[in-house]
């Protein structure tokens, strides 16, 4: 790497450690207060969403300020990053439960600071193992996509709970009792409701009210929470608190267990209701037999960093490091913002061509993950990018168990449809370990069911699936299977250099956070914005469709005009992902790194040494 390009790669956090040396740990406007879990798990005071902060005794960022203070609580208390994500992502069970949840799946992605190593485990829910290729089929064809997400057929076999208690037990230095405490205890004393979460509630209205128990816990008196109450959940705080005495085997193999299974089998559902809802087939043996799968990251080299991500059943590592190794011939810090913006979405097309034919659960489809990272078949597919024409999309695939330069695979196919809510949490530890967790239940709401007397709602992760191949003659490797888990597109990544961290991040966004995280990075890495800046940055995802997708700072500027001129065609999306990061500064230092304006915006804390 030469010096010049070194200095690209290095510059934005050689001049943001500057920067901050003078400011407060914490920047960012101050809002009012508001509850949140600190310390011991009691309610405190905490300050409102911040988008950054730095400090030297490690680092939270998530979407939600009572969550990212359950994971501080945790730092404070001796606990590393293993124990403070769990602790996280505990809490945004019961502020963003719409979101992630015990009901719900996710990829695990943790960096060992001793033994300088990055392993994942993969959370993702499982199909029954009765199901088949037709599980969304009804005369031989795909039910429509809302019914089958209020089902018991779109429910898989959660795994975030397995998930937590496999992280703790191999990496973590604290008991699941001891980490589920705040999550515990903010469930049971309630937390505030802001914009976002009535919005979204709103957005699910209708089908909650089908649901006794979903209406009941998130239509309190029958009418939509009321921005500034208090939302408790004690039923939650109650299942969190039969884990933490009988451990996540209850949620397994126990009483939980067989209400969940009652649940999805006989979706409880209001008398009189007009919907149907269509019952699943999940089994007490279903529950019994699932396991958290413990994997090796993928990896590709770029600009002398090493970037690590999440290996099948996710589609993200590949994704991402294909479209990287796409990238890296382009000196993307000297390019034009057209130019720039032209190349970056020609990379992502054509990443999601080749994810579309190749990737699915390795247990039952033939994936090549390693010639889909391999600088090799990346260089034999960059060669379909022009500086003066863009890209028509679908675009074939190629073949990366043999490359060849400009070569299709195959035919084109569509890219299929991916829900686009899931939460993401990154946390760094005075250690120096990382850990970038996305975890998820799917849609907004997932299935819609809360499971009564327990306090959650279960996943509609099925939906994952393709319900039918996108083109009868192209292989799907995404189709129903029997204990298959879907494909997904959360993608935690972490970035190291010789060894060392530089920086984690991940997104929620169904398939956009691909693009998300990958346009952050190169953000970051090549165009030289300090973090929370290239969290900021409006951002573009082509998904290997006909349009590419603009937020309203990319559509309403010269740019698009000058990118259609090439033969983009965009429509506009008003929010693209949730981003949030750490990243270890040049003194020592983390930074934690969260939205500015999305989602409401997230939330940045860290731990000041003493």
């Amino acid at each position: 790497m030469t010096r010049a390009r070194r200095l690209t790669v290095l510059g934005a956090a050689a001049a943001l450690a500057g920067s901050l040396m003078a400011v407060p740990a914490a920047a960012g406007t101050a809002a009012p207060a508001r509850p949140a879990a600190d310390r011991d798990g009691t309610l405190t005071a905490t300050p409102e969403k911040t988008p950054v902060a730095v400090g030297h005794g490690g680092a939270v960022s998530s979407v939600d300020p009572d969550a990212s203070a359950a994971g501080i609580a945790v730092l404070r208390k001796g606990g590393n990053a293993v124990d403070a994500a769990v602790a996280t992502a505990a809490a945004l069970g019961v502020t963003e439960p719409y979101s992630a949840g015990i009901g719900g799946g996710g990829y695990f992605v943790s960096y060992d600071a001793r033994t300088r190593t990055v392993r994942t485990l993969d959370g993702r829910e499982t199909a029954p193992r009765s199901a088949g290729k037709d599980l969304f089929l009804e005369n031989g064809k795909p039910l429509p996509f809302e019914d089958a997400v209020t089902s018991g057929l779109s429910v898989g076999t959660p795994g975030t709970a397995a998930t937590w208690d496999t992280a703790l037990r191999k990496w973590g230095s604290r008991s699941l009792r001891q980490v589920l405490r705040p999550a515990q205890r903010l469930a049971a004393g309630g937390f505030t409701v802001d914009e976002t979460f009535r919005r979204q509630t709103a957005d699910n209205e209708a089908r909650f009210r089908d649901f006794p128990a979903t209406a009941r816990l998130y239509l309190p008196g029958g009418k939509l929470p009321v921005v500034g109450s208090t939302l408790k959940n004690p039923d939650l705080a109650r299942t969190y608190g039969e884990l933490a005495n009988r451990g996540v085997g209850a949620l397994y193999d126990g009483a939980l267990a067989r209400d969940i299974v009652r649940t999805v089998r006989k979706p409880p559902l209001r008398a009189g209701s007009p919907r149907t809802v269509r019952p699943g087939d999940l089994t007490a043996g279903d529950l019994r037999a699932y396991r958290v799968l413990s994997q090796a990251p993928t990896r590709t080299g770029y600009r002398g960093l090493d970037v690590y991500g999440m290996a099948p059943s996710s589609s993200g590592g590949t994704s991402v490091a294909e479209a990287l190794n796409i990238l890296e011939k382009s000196d993307l810090s000297r390019l034009s913002e057209k130019q720039f913006l032209h190349r970056y979405i020609e990379a992502a097309r054509i990443a999601f061509a080749d994810r579309g034919r190749w990737v699915g659960d390795p247990a039952q489809e033939d994936v090549p993950t390693k010639g889909l990272t391999s600088q090799r078949f990346a260089d034999a597919r960059a060669c379909l990018i022009h500086d003066d024409k863009a890209l028509t999309s679908p675009l074939a695939p190629g073949d990366p168990r043999h490359p060849a330069r400009c070569a299709a695979a195959g035919r084109a196919a569509p890219t299929t449809y991916e829900g686009e809510d899931t939460t993401h949490l990154t946390v760094a530890d005075k250690w120096g370990n990382v850990v970038a967790y996305t975890l998820t239940i799917e849609q907004t709401g997932g299935s819609g069911i809360v499971v009564p007397h327990r306090g959650f709602l279960l996943n509609n992760e099925l939906t994952d699936f393709s319900f039918a191949p996108a083109s009868p003659s192209v292989h799907d490797p995404n189709l129903p299977g029997p204990g298959k888990r879907p494909r997904s597109s959360m993608s935690p990544t972490i970035v190291l250099r010789h060894g060392r961290p530089v920086v984690a991040l991940g997104s929620p966004g169904g398939a956009t956070i691909i693009t998300t995280v990958l346009q952050t990075l190169v953000n970051h890495l090549d165009r030289g914005m300090p973090l929370v800046d290239a969290i900021a940055a409006p951002r573009a995802s082509q998904r290997n469709a006909a349009l590419t997708e603009l937020e309203p700072g990319l559509w309403n500027s010269p740019v698009r005009r000058q990118l259609e001129a090439l033969g983009h065609a965009f429509k506009e999306n008003p929010e693209i992902g949730a981003a949030t990061g750490v990243q270890r500064l040049p003194d020592g230092r983390w930074l934690a790194a969260a939205e500015k304006v999305r989602r409401g915006g997230g939330s940045a804390r860290v731990v000041h040494r003493s």
